[in-house]
């Protein structure tokens, strides 16, 4: 046996996109750690060979000391080590920024699963329509078989028609292929039950019919858009922290080491090692110039999602009170189907007596079973169609 609440969740487990949660956390972590590592000391090592035309010199003479004139080609080689003590929080906000873009992603990712849930909905409860509507077929033929074995006794007693018995063959012919169309498509939906969950369904496999508490009218949406509009606008709000953190100075450490020739010292004319070390303090105006327009296009964005999201509470809401019409409809529905069936049952056993009384023709029989017929697979049809709108309502509703 499965459950509806089953094939949800193998559903949801094995459809491919689920795979792309994990790939979505991982890059997300792999993401954040990289914005942090921004702290890590960031070291750069550079070497440089050079000519130059001409080179510094004293425009001086002393008595007796000569001062050695440098040398055209110099050389370096230069390791820079700065060390981070304040980014204006530049890299707090990337990091919400890039935790923020990860929820989005998984948004998406969810309301992409919620269509699979409407299609498990649509086969499982389709699958149940098809039970019942075997069912009644096997009642018909029921019906008929009894009546035929009633007749053919008659027919070998002479208080029957050969043509009468001959339209019931007919009728039970009719009441087998119809057996043989349902029982196709139901293998058929069986099939594409198993591919969903992937799992290999047998045809004699058993659906359980969801059993559903009364529907609430006034309930809370809870859908994945609404998490995905709220994700969307913490990544603006993280876009804001960026916007304001390149106006804000920046301060660092650093340390510089090396050899070359000329040193430090730019009259020794020999190779030698040397190093500077100090704070530095930077401050970027020119991000100002963008800054106000940045802001505006932030406020935009924001205004834009509030837009959407107010679109879609409007467009669900009103799904809902559609939804919440045809369960209203469909229950009264039922109500008067199982009025009718009372009567159609009555009417029926009423011409099958008179039929194996030669009272009336196999005609008349069979025109009162298939009235029977229609009014109970109405009922199992409205009954499918009921647990199928509540559902969906769950869907819509999100709960």
């Amino acid at each position: 046996q499965l459950t509806l609440e089953d094939c949800y969740e193998k559903a949801r487990v094995n459809y491919p996109l689920i795979k792309q949660k994990d790939y979505i956390l991982k890059t997300k972590y792999y993401s954040v750690s990289n914005v942090w590592k921004g702290y890590f000391p960031q070291i750069t090592i550079s070497g440089q060979a050079t000519y130059q035309s001409d080179v510094t010199a004293l425009p001086i003479t002393f008595p007796g000391i000569t001062i050695d004139k440098l040398t055209k080609d110099q050389y370096k080689v230069v390791a820079d080590i700065s060390q981070v003590i304040y980014d204006g929080g530049i890299m707090s906000s990337q990091s919400d920024f890039q935790s923020s873009v990860a929820e989005v992603d998984d948004q998406k990712l969810e309301i992409e699963l919620l269509k699979v849930k409407e299609r498990v909905n649509q086969i499982y409860f389709g699958i149940l329509l098809l039970d019942e509507q075997i069912s009644q077929i096997d009642f018909v033929k029921s019906d008929l078989k009894a009546s035929l074995s009633i007749l053919n006794a008659a027919l070998e007693n002479g208080t029957a028609i050969k043509s009468n018995v001959d339209i019931l063959k007919a009728e039970l012919f009719k009441a087998n292929q119809k057996e043989i169309e349902l029982t196709s498509s139901r293998k058929a939906y069986v099939q594409t039950l198993g591919l969903l969950i992937n799992q290999p369904l047998d045809e004699s496999i058993k659906l359980e019919p969801p059993v559903l508490t009364g529907i609430s009218s006034e309930v809370e949406i809870n859908r994945p858009e609404l998490k995905l509009f709220s994700s969307q606008q913490n990544m603006i709000e993280s876009q804001d922290g960026l916007t304001i953190s390149k106006i804000l100075p920046k301060a660092s450490l650093f340390f510089q080491g090396g050899y070359g020739k000329p040193s430090l010292n730019m009259l020794g004319n020999e190779f030698d090692w040397f190093y500077i070390t100090g704070a530095r303090l930077t401050w970027s105006l020119s991000s100002l110039y963008s800054y106000g327009n940045e802001k505006e296009i932030n406020e935009i964005n924001k205004n834009s999602i509030k837009a959407q999201k107010q679109t879609f509470l409007l467009n669900t809401n009103i799904s809902i009170k559609q939804q919440l019409q045809e369960i209203d409809k469909l229950k009264k529905l039922i109500t008067v189907d199982k009025e009718i069936v009372d009567i159609r049952i009555s009417v029926k056993e009423s011409a099958k007596a008179q039929l194996e009384n030669g009272v009336i023709t196999s005609s008349d029989f069979i025109r009162e079973l298939n009235a029977e017929d229609t009014a109970k697979q109405n009922l199992a049809i409205h009954k499918t169609q009921l647990l199928l709108a509540q559902y969906n309502y769950k869907i819509t509703t999100g709960n």
